[in-house]
């Protein structure tokens, strides 16, 4: 292995760039993707409607179309103050738990990691990931639905849903819904590394390094990265959703009450409410992270070639 190469493999391995890189693309992937996040939350959360009644939104598009015209443009955007405050130390724990995912599984630092150790490694990221993603999470799905079917906010912003959940439930209530985000984000996260390593590895022509492809192979792998993670997030997210939003006492036996009733009532195509602006919002969304953690990288190293 060149010693370029080996440069390049101690510098991607370092925890505290990978965290602060990791920040910076979160924060990319926010701006870029919360409306069709803002969609996708209302579309698997309206209530279900009786025979030759007519849902409040028809799809994704429709959804955006009342929304707008309901509460404006920037209703596509409410609840983003939640993830971008959370976002930093969010992707930071992400990529930070990637990194030691990768160095339990490494006999020598400049080992390369098979698809499997990837898999295991982004499994590791979405155990890191969990205990910042839940409550957030929570806070913005009520944020997103509450307009929606009455018109009427219950909830001023972030701080004012986190005090009233509190005041409700306790602090256990801004976790309701822990078990279902570790059920998405376990496979999904490990999904996502996976994609984005073996892309990017199959991208890079011969003789160059990882810091030398263009930021279009980068944006290509991560959007990439980002649609494979919601192939298989999709269903345990859309429990998720309804748990999270649900009125406390619903689901006693948490996700396991919300898949025993949604197959019941709505089949389970209602497993897959929402696809749409996922996938919509999966490209652009993470292909923005990716290319924001990369180009940090660049500039960690560039600063600080020995950290």
């Amino acid at each position: 292995m060149s010693e370029e190469r080996k440069a390049e493999n101690s510098g991607s391995s370092s925890a505290l760039k990978n965290f602060i890189a990791g920040g910076a693309g979160g924060v990319c992937l926010v701006v870029a993707g919360h409306p069709l996040d803002t969609i996708k939350v209302r579309l698997q959360t309206q209530p279900k409607v009786a025979p030759g009644e007519s849902p409040i939104f028809t799809g994704t598009f429709d959804c955006a179309r009342k929304t707008v015209a309901k509460e404006g443009f920037f209703g596509l955007y409410k609840g983003m103050a939640t993830p971008i405050v959370g976002i930093t130390p969010l992707y930071a724990f992400c990529f930070l738990g990637f990194t030691v995912g990768k160095k339990l599984q490494e006999k020598n630092p400049n080992e390369e990691m098979s698809n499997f150790q990837n898999f295991n490694a982004g499994m590791v990221a979405g155990v890191f990931t969990t205990g910042i993603m839940t409550p957030g999470e929570r806070i913005k799905c009520l944020l997103q639905i509450q307009q929606a079917s009455t018109g009427e906010a219950k909830y001023n912003g972030p701080l004012d849903c986190a005090k009233k959940i509190i005041k409700e439930s306790g602090i256990r209530g801004l976790y309701k819904g822990t078990c279902a985000t570790l059920l998405r984000d376990l496979p999904g996260t490990g999904m996502y590394f996976m994609t984005y390593e073996l892309l990017l590895k199959s991208m890079t022509p011969e003789g160059k390094t990882r810091s030398e492809i263009s930021p279009l192979m980068i944006l290509t792998a991560g959007g990439f990265a980002g649609m494979a993670n919601w192939s298989i997030s999709i269903a345990p997210d859309t429990m998720k959703s309804r748990l999270q939003t649900a009125p406390d006492g619903t689901y006693p036996n948490g996700v396991r009450d919300v898949f025993r009733q949604l197959i019941r009532e709505e089949g389970p195509q209602a497993l897959f409410k929402g696809i749409t602006p996922i996938m919509l919002r999966a490209f652009p969304a993470n292909a923005a992270c990716f290319l924001g953690y990369e180009m940090a990288m660049k500039v960690l190293n560039w600063i600080a070639p020995n950290w």
